[in-house]
């Protein structure tokens, strides 16, 4: 295992030792340590490394994965794991706002509480969220599921597209178009899964699915006047 001391080392040279495994990858287990909240840490990573990140993370940690499997010991700022296409990344702790924004593929696993617009704009990524999540989660969800073992808080789901969102806890409020929708086996099966991957042992008839009205991908004419 290679370890990384950021009081001794820069994030930069973090980076740069990570990406350089992707030409010739002859390190793949990475120890962080006294990351002391630092930002951009492990992004951009294209490579199937592990990567364990001892202490608190800044902002946007983990963006872009692509493979690899990034735990962080302790809690994450802004959009961690952002634009993840594919891989892991744990937070051991809560996140801040916008975890998994924008995130296309992979699993992001929070223990703990996530902020406002967890899953913003995901677009075929699995979140699990252990706690609760804050408000305008999911908000214009296109694809993929995100899972929230505690409550929801306002405007969950607002604008969303075919995400399929499960709370097992209480939902503050619905956004636009967002409805409460029949859990059927296929459903089981899927937070089942997803439940398992994330290694979260809870039982998935416990929760509630939601989803897409449908009512917002065309444009109406009868609604003209309200553009």
């Amino acid at each position: 295992m290679r370890t990384v001391d950021l009081a001794t080392q820069t994030v930069r040279d973090l980076n740069q030792a990570l990406h350089d495994q992707a030409k010739q990858c002859t390190e793949t287990e990475w120890e962080v340590l006294n990351p002391k909240g630092q930002h951009n840490l492990a992004v951009g990573l294209d490579q199937k490394l592990k990567v364990d990140i001892k202490g608190h993370a800044g902002y946007y940690c983990g963006g872009m994965n692509k493979e690899a499997d990034i735990v962080v010991h302790g809690s994450a700022g802004q959009g961690v794991a952002e634009n993840m296409m594919s891989g892991s990344v744990r937070v051991k702790g809560n996140a801040s706002s916008s975890a998994g924004a924008t995130s296309i593929g992979g699993l992001l696993v929070i223990e703990g509480d996530a902020g406002s617009r967890c899953g913003i704009s995901m677009k075929g990524s699995d979140i699990v969220v252990t706690g609760n999540v804050g408000h305008m989660s999911c908000f214009m969800g296109q694809a993929g599921t995100l899972v929230v073992c505690g409550d929801a808080g306002d405007a969950l789901g607002d604008s969303l597209y075919e995400v399929h969102i499960y709370v097992k806890g209480e939902v503050k409020s619905l956004g636009a178009d967002c409805i409460a929708k029949e859990m059927r086996d296929e459903h089981i099966e899927e937070l089942s899964e997803v439940l398992k991957r994330a290694g979260v042992d809870e039982d998935p008839h416990a929760f509630k699915r939601y989803g897409s009205a449908r009512q917002l991908y065309n444009f109406k004419v009868d609604n003209a006047s309200a553009y």
